[in-house]
């Protein structure tokens, strides 16, 4: 498959073009011709003319590569490797929603040629590659599976703004139908992936072990949050008690936060599903999601009651949220908790002013009905520091002060600014 590949003989198509495609898809084409396909007919023209819309990867990535990014099926006849890195979200009932995955695998259906490999990179329930996506690919291209047409999975680990741990110096996880299926895949991403690859047993332990990654990281922020709230009724700083409990070895370090994004709080939801669908409602899971989702009220709640302290009259205030992006540096919004925190104070018609200077300002307001101001102004009764942007831990206490109105209040979500005094502090 690789010498193939490598000597032009044969190509690569990624399907979907965004965070994870992408940069998958141009360090590939460094010496693979590579098909770049994405339904997104402005994302495929921003990326032709060498720009990434979500400003993760640099321009000069684009130069010199054997790529062609296009939204035509026609693109991609005579691909013998496919890998699919479309989006796996859920519903508004948080179930799994596999119509991206699914429209994906007929994409490739429809195209696909005996001898072709197809591998899955989306985060999805164990036994869905095989149970969901390889029917679709049989009925749509009438060919046979393991006869024809083979598969595997690797799932994704990027980490958006994250320049430290990156697609090349972290491990893959690959896996395939046949054992020489997995070699070949084994070869194709040890290409790329300096940092080597691990080799599951099957497709279905590396689904699984992908599933665990983000619902253990959702179990250990679930138990922080929750102890956060507990602290903050025996008026303790939760991160005093981090930093003081991190001092023993084998303590881990995990911080109460909002748990958004397309991850950690969508993930556990795929392998609970599964779950129930087998007969057992899982507990422990489903309760760390609870919390985690329930956790903006609890932030709304605590604001209510500063501003009361405070003798403020709650539909008369200003509120200045300082980012709206689901993580630190990023302009990515998708089920970012910021959002519910914003929209529940606006039931209380609490002015909300929203400053994030990362964000897609069109996105936002395409998406929520939400707008940015293009600077910070001043009169502010409270401050919801909610997002940990480089730009805002530069902030001093002086500039946070200068902006509030008298008896305004700091909400410090990330704790960026434990050391603050001059107006009531608040943090989880």
């Amino acid at each position: 498959m690789l010498k193939e590949l490598l000597e032009e003989k044969k190509k690569l198509a990624i399907i979907g073009m965004g965070y994870v495609g992408l940069p998958i898809a141009l360090e590939f084409s460094k010496d693979i011709e590579v098909v770049g396909f994405d339904i997104d007919k402005d994302l495929i023209s921003s990326l032709n003319a060498g720009k990434d819309p979500k400003g993760e990867t640099a321009d000069e990535e684009f130069e010199n590569k054997k790529i062609i990014f296009t939204t035509d099926e026609s693109d991609l006849k005579n691909i013998s490797v496919f890998i699919v890195a479309v989006p796996t979200p859920i519903t508004k009932l948080k179930s799994p929603d596999l119509r991206p995955l699914k429209s994906a695998s007929e994409v490739i259906g429809r195209n696909l040629e005996k001898g072709a490999t197809i591998v899955y990179e989306s985060t999805v329930y164990p036994g869905c590659t095989e149970e969901d996506c390889v029917p679709i690919l049989s009925r749509t291209s009438g060919l046979e599976y393991l006869k024809d047409f083979n598969v595997g999975y690797s799932p994704e680990r990027i980490n958006p703004g994250d320049k430290v741990h990156t697609l090349t110096n972290t491990v893959k996880i690959v896996s395939a139908d046949t054992e020489q299926g997995l070699e070949e895949i084994a070869a194709l991403y040890e290409h790329v992936i300096k940092a080597g690859v691990h080799k599951a047993k099957s497709i279905k332990v590396a689904e699984a072990a992908k599933i665990i990654e983000n619902t253990q990281r959702d179990l250990n922020i679930a138990l922080m949050n929750e102890l956060s709230i507990i602290f903050d009724l025996m008026d303790i700083n939760t991160h005093d008690v981090i930093e003081a409990a991190g001092t023993k070895w084998n303590f881990l370090k995990f911080y109460p936060g909002l748990v958004g994004g397309h991850c950690i709080g969508v993930d556990p939801y795929y392998l609970t599903y599964k779950s129930e669908q087998l007969g057992y409602k899982p507990e422990i899971i489903l309760a760390g999601r609870k919390v985690n989702d329930n956790l903006s009220k609890h932030v709304v709640k605590r604001i209510l009651n500063h501003f009361k302290s405070n003798k403020k009259i709650i539909g008369e205030t200003k509120v200045l949220v300082l980012g709206v992006t689901f993580k630190e540096n990023v302009s990515d919004i998708r089920n970012s908790k910021v959002i519910d925190v914003i929209q529940e104070l606006q039931n209380y018609n609490i002015k909300i002013e929203i400053y994030d200077p990362y964000v897609d300002k069109n996105e936002l307001s395409n998406k929520y009905g939400l707008q940015t101001v293009e600077s910070i102004g001043t009169d502010y009764d409270g401050i919801i520091a909610a997002v940990k942007h480089d730009t805002f831990k530069e902030y001093s206490n002086q500039k946070l002060i200068d902006i509030s109105n008298d008896e305004g209040i700091l909400i410090d979500i990330k704790s960026m600014y434990s050391n603050f005094n001059g107006m009531t502090y608040w943090s989880l």
